[in-house]
């Protein structure tokens, strides 16, 4: 972290107002500040994961046993799914609204493959009779995409991806946001009740309680569960000021300066929060209808099994550290336990001793992280990484961290054989069921900075540490791989025409 400087000077009385209303210390923006001026360092890659060097692989039988040892233990413990589900589908139809300002004024041919595409298979998608009951008789490409897209409309433009129609079901449809509660049905269910908690953007809160409590009355009665939904919002004080390109703060058109959220990296704050012994976590695009959820429940249920089980052992070794008397011969075996299960090395110079060390790598949260084969989707990867101390983890590293131009690091990124699907499995509690402050396990120097503009003045933006990255750095980390049908995102609208998706 580099040595902030406070910026007082910077701001008027107007400035520490605001600043002071979104819970924001002047500390923690001269912080900022200075990273704009400073950058944050690129990651440095030791070598990629791989099957038997960072990466678990488990056979058919091995699956299926640990799923079971969940199904039979699963009712010991308070189980929630926590379910990113705040960002906008903007994106998603960004080569839609690309035609639609272009069909507005003229009527442009279907030579983009996308588009013709989308317009001929129309009907495939689950919105689709939602879509046709707005339209008039008809319609061409503008009044459609205008009434799918606008808030005169659908306003699926502007919606988040929980709220859009995303599978059919007969005459019926589920939402992404449906589908992640029948998931939760499936896997995070203990005690006959499941537990969801969505992180919301406050302006599509009020849509999203009325569609749950819409859902809630009809699954319940044909599940026979108790649904327990949660909502919370990314908090104002994790927004991040912006700066312009000479880094000073950047003032919106009224004098006030501008924050921006500060990406995924905030929600450590709601998972924080939580009050659960198990939490699942999976990001809200990544579903299927039911008739190919068998394959992902199976490996949902044995990554909580094995998650259960390692923390079984690191109970019993937290409980043991404790002991004025511990032998040298038990010290060796939890050397051992942390070797082999999160590749832990024992540091010789550090001035701590070796129960000291196993002490605090035993106390930490531990997260389970689903891997599959790298097919070339962008994003993040497993890595054995090395620290600015010097420590050797495995990480979630994206692209964006890694100093490409670097030949030994391109090489070692190029290389790297798996892919984060965002399939996390978590408990963040010691053995006498202590909840641990997220906040003492983040690598603050693993931030992103990026350029935007705001009324088409530039700006440089900022972002925490990503919720799966930095700020699980320093977490207990086991990579497990998992089959590729377990991971279909919805980047763009046309991928709910792929098979997975009908």
């Amino acid at each position: 972290m580099p040595k902030f400087k406070t910026y007082p000077f910077m701001f008027n009385e107007s400035d520490l107002v605001q600043i002071k209303n979104k819970g924001i210390s002047i500390e923690t923006i001269s912080t900022q500040i200075e990273y704009f001026k400073s950058g944050f360092p690129f990651m440095h890659l030791e070598r990629t994961a791989t099957i038997g060097d960072g990466i678990k692989s488990f056979d058919e039988i091995e699956v299926k046993e640990m799923s079971d040892f969940y199904d039979t233990n699963k009712d010991q413990f308070d189980i929630v799914k926590f379910v990113p589900a705040s960002g906008a589908a903007t994106r998603m139809f960004k080569t839609l609204f690309e035609y639609l300002s272009i069909a507005k004024t003229t009527s442009p041919s279907q030579s983009n493959k996308s588009i013709q595409e989308f317009f001929g298979s129309l009907s495939k998608f689950a919105f689709y009779q939602t879509l046709q009951s707005k339209l008039p008789q008809n319609p061409d490409d503008a009044t459609i995409l205008e009434t799918l897209l606008l808030d005169s409309g659908m306003g699926y433009g502007s919606l988040p991806k929980g709220l859009l129609e995303f599978h059919q079901y007969g005459n019926a449809t589920r939402t992404a946001a449906q589908e992640q509660m029948i998931d939760g049905f499936n896997y995070a269910n203990a005690n006959q009740t499941v537990k969801l908690h969505f992180t919301v953007s406050p302006e599509h809160r009020q849509k999203f309680s009325a569609l749950i409590d819409s859902a809630i009355k009809e699954y319940e009665s044909t599940l026979d569960v108790k649904f327990n939904i949660s909502f919370s919002e990314q908090k104002p004080s994790t927004d991040t000021i912006a700066v312009d390109l000479n880094y000073e703060p950047f003032r919106n058109t009224d004098g006030s300066l501008l924050f921006r959220p500060a990406g995924h990296g905030a929600l450590l704050e709601n998972l924080n929060d939580l009050e659960a012994s198990i939490i699942f976590i999976k990001n809200i695009d990544n579903v299927v209808p039911d008739h190919f959820k068998s394959t992902m429940i199976l490996y949902k249920k044995a990554l909580a099994g094995l998650l259960i089980q390692l923390q079984n052992k690191f109970f019993s070794y937290q409980e043991k550290s404790e002991k004025t008397d511990l032998s040298e011969v038990e010290i060796e075996e939890i050397e051992l336990f942390l070797k082999e299960e999160i590749g832990y090395e024992f540091d010789k110079s550090n001035e701590n001793t070796k129960l000291q060390q196993i002490k605090n790598k035993l106390f930490r949260p531990i997260r389970i992280c689903g891997m599959v084969k790298n097919i070339g989707e962008p994003g993040g990867g497993p890595f054995w990484t090395k620290n600015s101390k010097g420590e050797i983890s495995l990480q979630i590293v994206e692209s964006a961290q890694i100093d490409l131009e670097n030949p030994i690091q391109r090489n070692i990124f190029v290389a790297s054989t798996h892919f984060n699907p965002v399939d996390l499995i978590c408990t963040t509690r010691n053995y006498k069921g202590e909840k641990y402050d997220l906040f003492r396990y983040i690598d603050s120097e693993t931030g992103f900075i990026t350029k935007k503009s705001q009324n088409g003045a530039d700006l440089l933006a900022q972002e925490l540490p990503g919720l799966w990255n930095g700020s699980m750095a320093d977490w207990n980390t086991i990579f497990v791989e998992i089959p590729l049908i377990t991971f279909n995102p919805v980047k763009t609208v046309n991928d709910l025409l792929r098979e997975e998706h009908q």
